[in-house]
């Protein structure tokens, strides 16, 4: 997810040097491939051609979100989840754009987590604190769909926090 403005930072998260020289959103692109997801999408503006430049460039799709301003963070998960939205996808997993030191080897224990255990929800956390990337499962796809623009994802996680898988 990188549609945010940034305003804070005065410029876009998703551009940010990480260690190694690579922009978080590329470094998490790679981080996604090589830990298994098999088509990473970015959801971003359809104003950043910055962005869109280094999302093509490091091998994934961007995904606009028309809704960015409006919407917020669960109009660009509604964006992704449009897109990636087919026949055979079993979940959809989710990351932010400002969360790039993930490892491809969370990414890859998270997916088999969540293909062992068929679980609704399955969540990154490191030293008991909740995080990212987390995994939706299709079952859940109508429900955040319908998820209430103020409360987003979270109320889906809420929702079923007794059905969320944790994964140190």
């Amino acid at each position: 997810l990188a549609a945010g403005r940034s305003t804070r930072m005065g410029r876009s998260k998703a551009l940010l040097l990480a260690p190694g020289g690579l922009t978080f959103v590329a470094r998490l692109i790679q981080t996604l491939s090589r830990g298994g997801v098999d088509a990473p999408l970015v959801v971003g503006r359809s104003d950043d051609d910055l962005l869109k430049s280094e999302v093509e460039s490091a091998g994934a799709r961007l995904v606009i979100n028309a809704d960015a301003d409006e919407g917020g963070q669960l109009s660009s998960l509604l964006a992704g989840l449009h897109k990636a939205d087919r026949p055979g996808v079993r979940g959809l997993m989710i990351t932010p754009v400002d969360a790039p030191m993930v490892t491809p080897e969370t990414v890859s224990r998270l997916i088999a987590v969540f293909e062992d255990t068929a679980g609704l929800i399955v969540r990154a956390r490191y030293q008991g604190r909740n995080g990212h990337p987390v995994i939706f499962s299709r079952a859940l796809f109508d429900e955040l769909r319908h998820a209430d623009t103020q409360s987003g994802a979270k109320a889906v996680l809420r929702a079923h926090q007794d059905a969320i898988i944790n994964v140190d």
